[in-house]
């Protein structure tokens, strides 16, 4: 068996890894560049895919039985995503809803969703990945990869403790929905309540990864699985791209 990395230069390379989880159209629905059509093609198939069915992802993992430490923090994760009870008492995917109603777009419309073909592709590896035996695997995948952005870096780095109210509200603001399309903040609950524990859920995901994935073998396969996942990743980012019509300039 061969000696794995530190636990800091596994850390690193997880880190290297998620700054290249960008793609060139993101930006532009951060911006006012999208119309609401536009606007409705991402958010649908970002439902569809991993939204609504995230604290399912999770409960699989969990179902895989973890150490007990690993255990608590899904368990907790779990419990915020599907509740909603440690920070606004709405479970995500239903103020992920809330937040397209503000948007302007009706329930209904995240009722019957039909899968691009690379969403499906990824759509399908999140399955499968959750699914599998080994729940470093998935817990690499959903938690570090899935939840997490290009800034995990920066993020991991911050105190572990939620904003001020008046922090909070400031960042709200900010958000583009609010700033380019005027969704009023009243809507932005699935914003307030990532701010309130998102931090921890970043901390906990490298957390359990690199204190159990301990062997060369096992950082080899995360990391494996996360550049696959990648490349998932950026093939769905393109697919809706090209359904919003977007070019790249």
């Amino acid at each position: 068996m061969r000696e794995g990395l530190s636990r800091t230069r596994f850390r690193g390379q997880l880190l290297d890894l998620m700054t290249r989880k960008h793609h060139w159209a993101w930006p532009k629905f951060s911006s006012d560049a999208v119309n609401k059509d536009q606007l409705k093609v991402h958010f649908q198939q970002e439902y569809e895919v991993y939204v609504r069915d995230f604290p399912v992802f999770l409960a699989r993992i969990y179902g895989h039985n973890p150490p007990a430490s690993v255990r608590a923090m899904l368990a907790e994760n779990i419990y915020e995503e599907d509740t909603g009870r440690l920070s606004l008492g709405v479970s995500h995917p239903e103020l992920f809803l809330k937040m397209m109603k503000g948007v302007g777009y009706p329930r209904q419309e995240f009722s019957q969703i039909r899968l691009l073909a690379a969403s499906r592709r990824y759509r399908k590896w999140l399955d499968e990945i959750s699914g599998c035996g080994d729940w470093i695997m998935g817990a690499a995948v959903l938690t570090i990869f899935v939840e997490g952005s290009r800034n995990d870096r920066r993020e991991i780095r911050a105190a572990s403790k939620p904003p001020t109210k008046q922090r909070l509200e400031a960042r709200v603001r900010e958000h583009p929905l609010v700033r380019y399309h005027r969704v009023p903040a009243r809507f932005m609950d699935l914003t307030r309540a990532h701010l309130m524990v998102e931090n921890g859920h970043r901390h906990d995901a490298y957390h359990m990864v690199v204190n159990h994935a301990v062997t060369r073998r096992q950082q080899e396969k995360v990391l494996s699985a996360l550049r696959k996942t990648l490349r998932l990743w950026l093939h769905y980012r393109e697919g809706i791209a090209r359904a919003c019509l977007l070019k790249q300039s």
